[in-house]
């Protein structure tokens, strides 16, 4: 796996406050804007695209036909068919997953490793398994490159209501169509915890559960103590600070 040193990975206040602001849906600005966007694909494994040297097609094509690994990908026709990436885009994500990943999948284990080295000031372990589990599809334990290019699909090239349902599904831990204050609260300390002392302004351990009782605040609309995917959708398309940060994706690849 090609992991970047520390002072690399987010070692400045101004880096951690861009980080912060998408992911708490806080509206960034200026060049905060350009550098979210150059650091979006570092988050996730397996896909350092900015750093992946030139494609040979015919290598690529040879790759998807001759591959030996544990896992081989279904074609690269298959796959546009599967997502919303150009031929040129899966050759060129293929072979930074298969240079990271020679096996065809990664688990858990491997990902919360790599996730690791982009915050090495915080604990980001929990939010790695929630975010493994949201691209783990078939619940095997594994992802594999199918896996992850649509998942990546949806959240690069989806609808907003694609990228909203893959959010809600995120922070829905037991999948139930509900997510309650206890889900959100794991997932919002999981951030802070992956953050570590780098989060501007520094936060408190109640920090977590605040932002919990704002988000229940403004989603859950029958004050029922849990949120449906309507209000979750809802909500977000309502709120301009979180469309902004939607849009933060478009055209990242």
């Amino acid at each position: 796996m090609k992991v970047k040193s520390r002072d690399e990975s987010f070692n400045t206040s101004g880096e951690c406050d861009g980080s912060n602001d998408l992911l708490t849906g806080n509206p960034p600005s200026g060049q905060r804007k350009k550098n979210m966007k150059q650091r979006f694909l570092k988050l996730l494994p397996c896909c350092h695209v900015d750093s992946t040297p030139a494609v040979r097609q015919n290598s690529i094509e040879e790759d998807f036909e001759l591959a030996t690994v544990c896992y081989r990908p279904d074609s690269l026709d298959k796959l546009m068919e599967l997502t919303k990436f150009t031929k040129t885009e899966l050759q060129i994500l293929y072979r930074s997953f298969k240079n990271d990943c020679p096996t065809g999948v990664v688990n858990e284990e491997t990902f919360q490793l790599i996730y690791s080295h982009f915050f090495p000031h915080g604990d980001s372990s929990a939010y790695a398994h929630f975010l493994f589990e949201a691209f783990d599809r078939r619940k095997n334990g594994a992802v594999n490159f199918e896996d992850f290019v649509v998942g990546l699909s949806i959240i690069l090239r989806g609808t907003v209501t694609d990228r909203l349902s893959w959010a809600f599904s995120l922070y829905d831990l037991n999948k139930d169509g509900c997510i309650t204050k206890e889900e959100m609260n794991d997932i919002m300390k999981s951030i802070y915890d992956m953050m570590g002392k780098n989060t501007c302004p520094c936060m408190n351990d109640s920090a977590p559960r605040e932002h919990v009782e704002s988000f229940f605040q403004k989603m859950d609309r029958n004050n029922d103590g849990v949120i449906t995917m309507e209000e979750f959708l809802e909500s977000c398309q309502k709120d301009e600070a979180i469309m902004e940060s939607m849009q933060m994706l478009d055209h990242v690849i």
